[in-house]
């Protein structure tokens, strides 16, 4: 039997749970861009990014507390519980009107999301075999989409008649099925073990010194820093397009909502029509050499034609293949890993690591705003592109250590 029940039942709760999670995140992620750029403006993102990285090791860091002292089922209890109350806080402090909490959201937004979707990744790489995860990984992404296109949807429908901050209270409430669904998720499917050697963080609570010992690891923690650094200008370059175009604050919030919606709706399709489909029959090396040339591909044309159509197009080719294909091919090279390289390494990784590298590309880019003053909208492209280049190069190098050809 592929699938027994049991399983099949942790599967599908986790994947409904990433629903609930990732509709929450829309209207925090729509919402907390907007009231940014409202207060400080889309010339000052980078700053606000570069500050990220510091929230995500702090929350990383208390995650593997969590993981060595409550075990991974608790741990992710706690964490979806504490993030609904940082954003009611949030929430307070915008009804105020204090600029500063518009800050402290986009960078708790930053934050919270990523260390909570790669614990969900953390337990589903520790109960599914190679061969299961062909076919699971696109359906699973494919579950958080549905609850991000809902997410996206009803920031559009509702942002001009609700306004963007109360948007902020769907967002708490929708880690409440969360984290009551994931935590079934755990009681379907067994809570995964450490070994002996990994128990109570006896490796340290974020494992780096597996990092000296592991060359899978150091490949995929370059793989993160290069695609985030793409990701970072294409978002940079994005909203600058928006602002120029949206001057107006719940006008912007309403069309970044039809946006998200937009690319929430081309990775579904992708989720569950392509990438099963294609994990099964291309060698992983080509598909992950193939995702990298996509976005060369686009980022040029963005250098050529520089609008908000095309920049629109660029990332959300980059969103929705992020969201889909490479999240779904990316997790397979986890799977043959230990219990501290699943939980506690791919944290510092995935969340860390995605963090960092958007951190420090926004700073050098706010850096070299200050001392040349406006830069060039075809920089963000070019940077696009070459660190495109840099993605292929370590593609070849983690399949080739991996063994998937």
């Amino acid at each position: 039997m592929l699938f027994p029940r049991r399983q099949l039942l942790a599967t599908l709760a986790i994947g409904i749970a990433a629903s609930c999670l990732l509709m929450g995140y829309e209207f925090v992620r729509s919402v907390s861009t907007s009231l940014y750029i409202g207060y400080y403006g889309s010339r000052n993102l980078p700053w606000v990014m570069a500050a990220a990285p510091v929230a995500t090791i702090a929350i990383v860091y208390a995650y593997g507390l969590l993981l060595s002292v409550a075990g991974a089922r608790r741990a992710l209890l706690y964490s979806s519980l504490a993030s609904a109350l940082v954003i009611a806080a949030c929430y307070l402090g915008l009804q105020r009107h204090i600029a500063f909490a518009s800050a402290a959201l986009y960078v708790f937004r930053e934050a919270y999301i990523v260390v909570l979707v790669e614990q969900y990744w953390s337990f589903i790489n520790s109960t599914v075999r190679s061969d299961q995860a062909r076919l699971v990984n696109g359906p699973i992404t494919g579950f958080g989409s549905v609850g991000a296109i809902v997410g996206a949807e009803l920031v559009r429908r509702l942002a001009g008649s609700l306004g963007s901050e109360s948007l902020l209270l769907l967002a708490g409430v929708s880690l409440i099925p969360a984290a009551a669904l994931s935590y079934a998720a755990y009681m379907w499917g067994s809570e995964p073990q450490p070994a002996a050697a990994e128990a109570h963080g006896a490796q340290g609570h974020l494992a780096l010194r597996l990092f000296t010992g592991n060359r899978v690891l150091l490949y995929l923690a370059g793989l993160v820093l290069v695609t985030q650094a793409v990701s970072t200008v294409l978002d940079l370059r994005f909203s600058g397009l928006v602002e120029a175009a949206y001057a107006a604050k719940d006008a912007r919030t309403a069309y970044l909502g039809g946006f998200y919606a937009t690319v929430n709706k081309v990775a579904f399709v992708l989720q569950f029509l392509i990438v099963p489909g294609l994990l099964r029959v291309a060698p992983l090396r080509a598909v992950h050499v193939a995702i990298p040339a996509v976005h060369i591909a686009a980022c040029t044309a963005l250098l050529v034609r520089p609008s908000l159509a095309v920049g629109a197009l660029a990332f959300t080719l980059f969103k929705a293949l992020d969201y889909s294909l490479f999240r779904a091919a990316k997790e397979m090279l986890y799977i043959p890993l230990s219990y501290d390289s699943r939980y506690r390494a791919k944290s510092v990784i995935d969340a860390f690591g995605y963090r960092l590298s958007k951190g420090a590309v926004s700073g050098v880019l706010a850096l070299a705003g200050v001392v040349v003053g406006a830069l060039p909208g075809g920089l963000y492209a070019t940077v696009a592109i070459a660190a495109s280049g840099c993605w292929v190069a370590l593609a070849v190098g983690v399949t080739r250590r991996t063994g998937k050809s």
